[in-house]
This record gives structure tokens, sequence and C-alpha cells, in this order.
């Protein structure tokens, strides 16, 4: 095995998010193993945004099969490329649409969770309008010789700022979201904290009725459970006009919409979330990518799931000749993840084993047949060699790992070979619960 260089605060967040059975923010591409077809095609989706179309895909595959884990790759790899993203996981009180304000719940995880290169843990709003004022500061300065003291100066920074807002105003709400703009910028300019928490506030969906936002900025309308897609697509559109390759959002845990009991409210999210796909779709959206992780249940179950909506079905389901010849579609709407092979798997215990003793400082004792022995005794417990995913046994080797690591006189095939080692069994959407929480990876 090749060391592998890793900074210590990389490799403590990877052993630390492993363990505990979540998704690294970090250093995902130390141990990202058989996905490369996969995550080449959502790749190439994101050069198609920055393009100025629009993509939507779903990433499909039982607990553990690795969907948040491609989600938080797409997401790395935009804010590198340039992108703004925001992503969300699902539950019971963030949908897509709801009586009680599920989905402007949803839309306001969305924003507070706005990230970029420079700003890539959230929260991202006010630096990214900032960062444009101060850049169109910047030109005018140098195409007028002006200084920002200079009378007339903030005139023709404001003409600059609304030749970018005229290219939005036509949008449903854009003329809005363009006063708005407006309006920030007027706060800048003037030093005006009241105004400029004001317009963050509607940006963010914060206002809770007309009047209210009337007050503040003049404006007749607000973000609410029935409009803010049509915020997400003008916001996509102006973060490209200002410089960036587009927006893109990430929802994870999907099964959540399926797990609604009432018939009406998940029809209703299923309904929106069509529009969605047919806007992107259609380009009735630019520069917007939506990538949705779910479960194999979540979309193909006949009764709840997207299935049940031949509108769906006929959008989603997988051609009979890719059925036929028994291979895999890498560009439709739908990305299905497969369990790993047996050879992918043990690159990825090989990788783990090299970061735990890189991050320990130990010699690492472990070789590639005792990692074999280990998957080997996973396969046999489990009983399936479909259950081979990395939710089902990343943890587990973590574990082992740490033992072993705290307890050298323990030897590694007595522990796991012994009775009272059993492993994680997260197992197949069939055999779990609807209120089971997922692990991914």
């Amino acid at each position: 095995m090749s060391k592998q260089k890793i900074s210590k605060k990389v490799s403590t967040a990877l052993i630390n998010s492993l363990g505990a059975g979540v998704v690294p923010r970090t250093g995902l591409e130390h141990i990202a193993v058989g996905r490369e077809k996969e995550l080449n095609s959502l790749l190439k989706n994101l050069n198609d945004i920055a393009e100025g179309v629009a993509a939507f895909r779903f990433i499909i595959g039982n607990y553990g099969s690795g969907k948040s884990f491609m989600l938080q790759m797409i997401r790395n790899r935009g804010m590198e490329q340039g992108f703004v993203v925001a992503d969300v996981d699902l539950s019971s009180g963030r949908r897509l649409a709801g009586s009680n304000n599920e989905g402007l719940a949803t839309y306001r995880e969305l924003m507070s969770r706005l990230a970029t290169k420079t700003r890539p843990d959230g929260g991202a709003l006010i630096s990214i309008l900032e960062g444009w004022i101060n850049k169109i500061q910047q030109e005018v300065a140098k195409e007028t010789g002006m200084r920002p003291n200079d009378e007339g100066f903030d005139d023709q920074v404001e003409n600059k700022i609304r030749e970018v807002i005229h290219y939005i105003e036509d949008l449903v709400h854009g003329f809005d979201f363009g006063s708005v703009i407006i309006a920030y910028w007027r706060s800048y300019r003037l030093d005006d904290e009241e105004l400029k928490n004001a317009s963050l506030r509607w940006l963010r969906g914060e206002f809770n009725t007309k009047t209210e936002a009337r007050t503040a900025l003049g404006v007749r309308v607000i973000i609410d459970d029935e409009t803010w897609y049509d915020y997400i697509k003008l916001l996509a559109k102006f973060v490209a006009e200002i410089g960036y390759k587009g927006l893109l959002i990430l929802i994870d845990e999907a099964v959540n919409l399926y797990q609604i009991s009432t018939t009406v409210t998940r029809e209703k999210n299923y309904n929106r979330l069509l529009g969605m796909f047919n806007d992107t779709m259609q380009c009735k959206a630019e520069n917007l990518g939506i990538f949705i992780g779910g479960t194999t249940k979540f979309l193909e179950d006949p009764n709840r799931g997207l299935f049940a909506d031949q509108a769906w079905r006929r959008r989603t389901k997988e051609s009979r000749f890719v059925t036929q010849a028994n291979v895999q579609e890498y560009l439709g709407p739908v990305i299905r993840l497969h369990p790993l092979t047996e050879t992918e798997i043990l690159t990825l215990l090989q990788r783990l084993t090299e970061i735990h003793a890189l991050n320990f400082g130990y010699e690492q004792r472990l070789k590639e047949t005792d990692l074999k022995e280990f998957v080997q005794e996973i396969m046999t417990r489990l009983g399936a060699e479909a259950l081979l995913t990395p939710g089902e046994i990343i943890r587990d080797f973590i574990s082992v790992l740490n033992v072993l690591y705290q307890n050298p006189e323990i030897k590694f095939s007595e522990l796991i070979h012994g009775d009272n080692f059993q492993p994680t069994i997260v197992g197949e959407d069939a055999n779990l619960d609807d209120n089971v929480a997922e692990f991914s990876l």
C-alpha cells in the first residue's frame, strides 16, 4: 500500500465521522472507491449546468449503499469548481410541501447552508452579496478612475447592479427579488443595518406576512410554502450572473417523503418534486442542479413510492433494453448504486487501515490477508454477498481498528472470529421499518 498524504485534521475528521456512522465533510477523496462511473456522470452534469442548462438526478440505492457519500462528493467538487451549493436532509418537519410550512422550512435550511469555496461550512449568503458588490466597485474604479468616496461613484455601481438585476426581472417573482437585491445594495451604500437585515430576512424566507415585508422593504410578496422553489430558480440565475457557475441543490433522505402516512400530503410532495423535475428537464430553469438521494422503496414501491404515479414511472423506470442487457445506465435521470465488489471493499479497508495508522501514529499491523479474512467473516455472518455495502461494514471495521490500537495484545483473528463479534446489520429496504434512520456512506 502506498502511503497517503493526509493532514492530521483531515484524518481525524475521517476517523471520527466514519466511526460515528456519518459521512465526512472533508477528505472524501481518500476513501472514494468503486463509484468512478457514477461520479463521472454527475460531474458531466456540473459541466452542463455551468453552460446554462439545468440538471436533475436521482441517486438511488439501499441503505448503506453510498447515496449520502455521492451527494457529499458532488458538494465538494461543486465548490471546488466555483458553484454555490446548498444541502438539506428531509425530515418530518422539512419536506417539499405541506400544510405547516414544511416546504418553507426546507428553503430556510437550504439558505442557511449556502456554501462556496471560500465559505464551505455554510452561511455564505452575505459573503456572496458583498463579494459581488466589492467586485463591481473594483470594476467601476478600474473603468472610470474614480474612487469610492468620489461623487457619482455609487451611482455608477448601482447602474452595474441594475444591469444584472435586469436579467432576472422577467422571471417569475424576478421583479421583487431584484428589488430586494437593490435594497441590500442601498443598505450597504448607506451603512443601514436595519435595511440590510430586512433584506437578508426576506431572502432567507423569514418574513411571516406580506404587510411586514411591505413596511420594511416596499415589496408586496414574501417567500412562502407555495413559491419557495421559484426563488431557488431565481437564486440560481442570479449567482450565475454575478460570476459563479450556478447553484447545486442536494436533497438527502428523500425516503421521508415515502414515509408520509397521509396520501394527500405525500402526493402533494411528489407533485412538487415532479414540477422541479419537469422544470430542469425542459430547460425552464438555468444554471441549476438538483440531486436527490433516496432508497429503492422511495422510487419503486408501487403503492407509496414514485412509481405509484404513472407520470413518475414513465420518467424514471429503467429501459427494458437496460434490463435485458443487465447493464447499468449512467446518463439517465436515475443512478442506481449497486453493492461494491469484494475487491473494491478490500481497497476501501486498505485505505481505512492506512488512515487509522497515520492518524494515531503507529505501524500498521494488518495485512491484505487479514482484510480478506474480515470481509469473508462479514459475508458469512450477514449471509449474502448482496449485503456487502460500505454502510454495513465500515463502522465495524473502524471499531476493530480502535480495539486493536487500544489493546495490542489482542489478536486480529481472535477478535473477528469470536462469538461476541456480531456485524452491524443495516440490511435492505424490505427488512427495515419505515421509522428506522438511514446510515449511508
